[in-house]
């Protein structure tokens, strides 16, 4: 694993990222084509992305 973010700035460039990336797959998904293992993984991404967050909440930030 790599080292852990702690710098707010880095912290909030990784969720815009990270946010950046599931919007892509969201876009790509045809509504018509969408099947149930496709929304299961929207959900596990933003079940990651609120598990990510409250690690970052939880983490004391770098002295500068």
């Amino acid at each position: 694993m790599g080292k852990s973010i702690t710098n707010k700035e880095q912290q909030v460039s990784y969720m815009k990222q990270r946010l950046n990336m599931f919007l892509e797959v969201l876009d790509a998904i045809e509504p018509e084509n969408t099947e149930l293992e496709d929304i299961d993984r929207l959900i596990a991404m933003v079940d990651d992305l609120d598990e990510k967050m409250q690690q970052f909440k939880s983490r004391p930030e770098d002295e500068k």
